[in-house]
């Protein structure tokens, strides 16, 4: 949710609106998400070609629709961006709260959170018994559609290059943010004009990385070039 209160304030904020297709064959459902302004461009791009890509998402309502419950956005398996709220079981803010972070399809790309004991909370709960395994080839069971790792690299490619599936505790598979939090307030703090070159950058500089290191594995590419970036 927008107030005062956020680390953000609304004049930097920009909605996203795009097409996507849905789970029951629809191709024109109308979808938005809020945004830092400084990522809104490439943030445009990633769903344009979500959608070119054929690739499908359930829901995107901003989050005023659920009354900035996370859980609720969660439930009914919606996509957003902004939200002004602390990360999931601490006391700072989430990246979601400057909009520089993204969760994608939850019910395809659930949020596991692991206790010391070892025991696992998922959330949303009706991912528990669909979406944990993340195989794509199983005997007698079909493609899940929707899946996070299907996109990882159109999102690193603008920007969103540190993914919850690459975490080991708690593992987010939708969640999508910025290198790290020193750089997202760096963009928050600066300038929008500044801000927007800053962004525009250090994707540049991740491109480069990626294309440099082409003869790599796709994935390995990625991992050396998120790291440089994240430092």
């Amino acid at each position: 949710m927008i107030s005062d209160a956020n680390p953000v304030g609304c004049e930097r904020l920009r909605v996203v609106t795009f097409n996507h297709h849905d789970f029951d064959g629809n191709d024109q459902r109308v979808g938005k998400v809020v945004v830092l302004d400084a990522v809104a461009k490439n943030v445009q791009i990633i769903f344009d070609a979500l959608y070119d890509r054929g690739f499908v998402i359930s829901s995107a309502r901003l989050m005023e629709d659920y009354a900035g419950s996370d859980d609720a956005s969660m439930d009914d398996n919606n996509t957003s961006a902004f939200n002004g709220r602390n990360i999931t079981g601490g006391g700072s803010w989430s990246n979601h709260a400057y909009g520089a972070a993204i969760d994608l399809n939850p019910l395809q790309n659930p949020f596991i959170s692991i206790g010391q004991d070892g025991s696992a909370t998922i959330a949303p709960v009706a991912a528990a018994r669909s979406s944990v395994n993340r195989l794509d080839q199983r005997p007698n069971k079909p493609l899940l559609a929707g899946k996070a790792e299907e996109v990882v690299a159109l999102f690193a490619d603008n920007g969103f290059i540190n993914w919850g599936g690459y975490w080991n505790f708690p593992i987010d598979y939708q969640h999508f943010e910025l290198g790290n939090k020193t750089f997202i307030k760096r963009l928050a703090s600066s300038s929008p004009e500044a801000a927007e070159q800053i962004f525009d950058s250090y994707v540049s500089t991740y491109r480069h990385c990626v294309a440099r290191n082409s003869t790599l594995p796709e994935a390995v590419a990625r991992k050396v070039c998120a790291e440089r970036a994240m430092k």
